[in-house]
């Protein structure tokens, strides 16, 4: 989803260091295997249900999926007659995406790139960034992220995403999840961190016996 170029930050009040491994968290087979059960295509109708009446879609609109991962999103949209183009920087969810496009008879414009480095100019009516895409990079960085947002969206656009409430998750926080699959786990080590607002998971799964760290981060937000 993002560029595979790690970062290092430190969570001070937990005393450990926590890197954002991209290449490893967004490995399509280990990622499609752990979360499969719980991206359904019930939920996916959910939620873009909820994007066309909230954001008030019309069929002659274009529309910008950020972050679009295996293309859940972008091809039922698709399906219902939107014009979409998705953008990851994960060739296997591309290519994922494109199959399943082309296995529903739908189109939609696939293309590998970061989403630091878009240089679209007023072209889409509507962005996507889903699924808490948000938050990968530092404030800077995150910040031309959003910068690359705003130049790609035309006067009247309008920008969709989603990520943790800071109150919502600490109200159920939970130190530590353990998900089973068979004889294989994903145990997520949670540790938060009230000054940048970062939820960090040292997440590690253990898949045919064999162990692996995928280290990450994401933003929280909240309201006053």
């Amino acid at each position: 989803m993002c560029d595979f170029k790690t970062h290092n930050y430190q969570v001070k009040q937990n005393t450990f260091k926590l890197k954002f491994d991209f290449k490893a968290v967004f490995e399509p087979n280990d990622y499609l295997y752990f979360y499969s059960d719980s991206l359904t295509k019930e939920r996916t109708k959910r939620e873009v249900n909820f994007l066309i009446k909230y954001l008030r879609l019309k069929k002659s609109i274009e529309i910008l999926d950020l972050a679009c991962g295996h293309g859940r999103h972008s091809n039922l949209l698709a399906e219902h007659g939107y014009r979409i183009t998705g953008i990851d920087i994960t060739k296997g969810f591309l290519d994922i995406a494109q199959k399943d496009a082309e296995k529903n008879g739908v189109k939609v414009n696939y293309i590998k790139q970061d989403m630091r480095k878009i240089s679209f100019k007023n072209k889409f009516d509507r962005v996507l960034l889903l699924f808490t895409a948000f938050g990968y990079f530092d404030d800077k960085t995150n910040l031309k992220v959003l910068r690359n947002i705003a130049r790609t969206l035309k006067p009247t656009g309008l920008l969709c995403f989603d990520t943790f409430n800071r109150d919502a998750l600490l109200k159920n926080y939970l130190p530590y999840i353990v998900t089973e699959k068979g004889n294989d786990l994903m145990i997520d080590i949670h540790r938060y961190d009230d000054k940048t607002f970062r939820l960090y998971n040292k997440r590690i799964v253990i898949r045919d016996g064999k162990r692996k760290d995928k280290p990450f981060f994401c933003q929280t937000l909240f309201s006053d």
